[in-house]
């Protein structure tokens, strides 16, 4: 397997089953042991929460069946300590004849397995496995019960990346109209299959201004193996108090390509006309660019990424049928010299969370 800065999916379990077995050991003795301080004193419980969706995507007349989920367990340790951990399985299946019987393969991955101390109101300091804090979509905007369109930004490979090392973040008010938010990182090289990562250091700055709520920040990553090339990015988000309406925008330069993408999420919730349904109702639009770097086609092919200039809109409609579930659609054109196409997604999104247990 190659390492890179970039990778297009987090690695595969495929020959992990001894990877999988220690997670699940360490996993149950937390839990014991979360159990045994929550019977001392008020510990809050542990809880599996997460989301799965299931998807109908339809491009240049193909269609594929694309079904997710993944749960979290989060394991708190009395007040400064908790651990938390994703695991993410997806199935993407197409038909291999022409009107045969779909078929594919599912792929199971671990996004993160950490564990974080809040050393103060400033400053949480993580250990093991956790998503590498570059941008903002990897880390905040990726789950599909959040995330407003069905399919990732263009340039999402670039920073759709896990890390195993230490991370430092936080943030505190500068003054009064500013808040500044903070994330270091360095990672080693990892080339276990079931938590591969490069050996690489960044971290991400934000400023976010809480009276007209916005945040813009910048992330840097560099790589200290293979072409010990840099990762430079940008993002943007408001949410303007008049209205029901979310901004972002990221902007990525990397060796394998650059690009960026501008998102709007109206929710109709003031609209007096047809109220009920309103409410529930959101339209989205985004506009997005990917330009080819320096490394070569099949590197960036390699990572999913396009092989060619490409520019896409994209249109869709949210409508949450219930707390936890909504439905989703989209429309989708790209461009781009190798041709031009349309895509089309609909499907339901799910988002659910048990504790497991009762506190004391």
């Amino acid at each position: 397997m190659k390492f890179s800065v970039l990778k297009a999916k987090s690695p595969s379990w495929r020959t992990s089953a001894s990877a999988f077995r220690c997670i699940l050991v360490v996993s149950c003795l937390a839990s014991a042991l979360v159990f045994a301080q929550a019977s001392e004193s008020d510990t809050p419980v542990p809880i599996l929460t997460g989301n799965a969706g299931f998807f109908t995507n339809i491009q240049d007349g193909k269609t594929d069946i694309y079904s997710e989920i993944s749960p979290i367990l989060l394991l708190p340790l009395g007040d400064h300590w908790l651990i938390e951990s994703r695991a993410e399985f997806e199935g993407d299946f197409a038909r291999k004849w022409g009107d045969g019987p779909f078929g594919g393969q599912v792929q199971k991955s671990l996004d993160y397995l950490e564990a974080d101390y809040i050393a103060n109101p400033y400053v949480t300091i993580t250990v093991g496995r956790f998503l590498t804090p570059f941008g903002i979509y990897n880390e905040r905007l990726y789950p599909v019960w959040i995330r407003t369109l069905p399919a990732t930004p263009l340039i999402f490979p670039i920073e759709d990346q896990s890390s195993n090392g230490a991370m430092l973040r936080g943030g505190f008010p500068v003054n009064s109209k500013i808040n500044l938010n903070y994330a270091g990182f360095f990672s080693t090289l990892t080339t276990t299959t079931a938590i591969a990562a490069n050996r690489s250091l960044g971290g991400r700055l934000g400023f976010f201004l809480p009276g007209p709520r916005i945040e813009a920040g910048f992330s840097w990553q560099k790589l200290l193996q293979d072409q010990r090339t840099n990762v430079v990015g940008f993002h943007f988000a408001w949410q303007p108090t008049p209205f029901p309406l979310n901004l972002r925008s990221e902007y990525v330069r990397s060796y394998v390509g650059s690009g960026y993408w501008i998102e709007g999420a109206y929710r109709l919730s003031q609209l007096h006309l047809w109220q009920h349904i309103a409410r529930r109702t959101e339209f989205v639009g985004r506009f997005q660019q990917f330009f080819v770097g320096s490394a070569p086609a099949d590197e960036a092919s390699e990572y999913e990424l396009p092989v060619a200039n490409t520019r896409e809109s994209d249109f869709g409609l949210n409508y949450f049928l219930m707390d936890g579930l909504k439905a989703s659609g989209s429309y989708g054109r790209q461009f781009s010299s190798w041709g031009n196409g349309n895509l089309w997604s609909v499907g339901l999104a799910y988002r659910f969370a048990v504790p497991l247990g009762r506190p004391e």
